[in-house]
């Protein structure tokens, strides 16, 4: 019969190693949003400019970062990256959490990737008169989409901006294979220590999915309160 102690996961030492744990996932998660959203509007912008060159250059990010699975990207960034630096910055970053560093790198790059696409989505569902309008006024390109097409094209994209930002927030546990101390390592730490692994892993499970919901929630309301309006 299954024993199930609930005291393990509200009072104790195996608490706050999961509560620790919870709180540097959604730390990772919250930084990497911040990092990767601004990023991918400005991959997006790229992959539209009127110059060849730059429009090449954010295709080529796009298909490199998407075309490799994260698992690679992290364990490059941990284990490869540091290594071609020089002496003093490897130094240092060996002395730090090199770990966290590592992932929050390796999830900002990945992540923009996506949501760049996805800006770039929204861009284009924006009718080309209203850029050629602004054109016409003498807009340059930038002043074009900061003024005029990204305002809408960012409410066009916030739906699937929220799915990103969910794959994000379950990305954060492929970061325990180079040993950062987040959820899912401080689950398996604590089924390790305890050998209660039905109770480790029930409340990262737990977290995962009521993090999930309310993004998911989110997204939801959002839609409700600002429909997209037909173009």
């Amino acid at each position: 019969m299954l024993n199930f102690d609930l005291n393990l996961l509200r009072t104790g030492q195996y608490h706050d190693w999961l509560v620790s744990g919870l709180l540097l996932s959604l730390q990772l998660a919250g930084i990497t949003l911040v990092l990767a959203l601004p990023l991918g509007a400005v991959i997006a912008l790229l992959r539209l400019s009127p110059l060849k060159l730059l429009r090449g250059l954010g295709w080529l990010y796009v298909e490199v970062i998407r075309n490799v699975p994260l698992l690679a990207h992290l364990l490059f960034w941990y284990f490869g990256a540091p290594e071609l630096l020089p002496e003093p910055v490897k130094q240092w970053l060996y002395a730090g959490n090199i770990e966290a560093i590592s992932a929050v790198v390796a999830l900002t790059l990945y992540t923009a990737a996506y949501m760049a696409e996805d800006i770039r989505s929204g861009i284009r569902a924006i009718p080309t008169v209203q850029t050629e309008a602004s054109r016409a006024l003498g807009f340059g390109f930038l002043a074009t989409m900061r003024l005029v097409v990204l305002p809408q094209a960012l409410r066009v994209t916030v739906p699937p901006l929220l799915s990103q930002t969910l794959n994000l927030w379950k990305d954060t546990s492929v970061a325990t294979v180079i040993g950062v101390a987040e959820l899912m390592y401080q689950a398996a730490k604590v089924e390790s220590a305890s050998f209660r692994s039905v109770e480790a892993f029930a409340f990262a499970t737990s977290a995962y999915l009521l993090v999930s919901l309310a993004i998911t929630g989110a997204g939801a309301w959002y839609h409700q309160r600002y429909p997209v309006r037909t173009l």
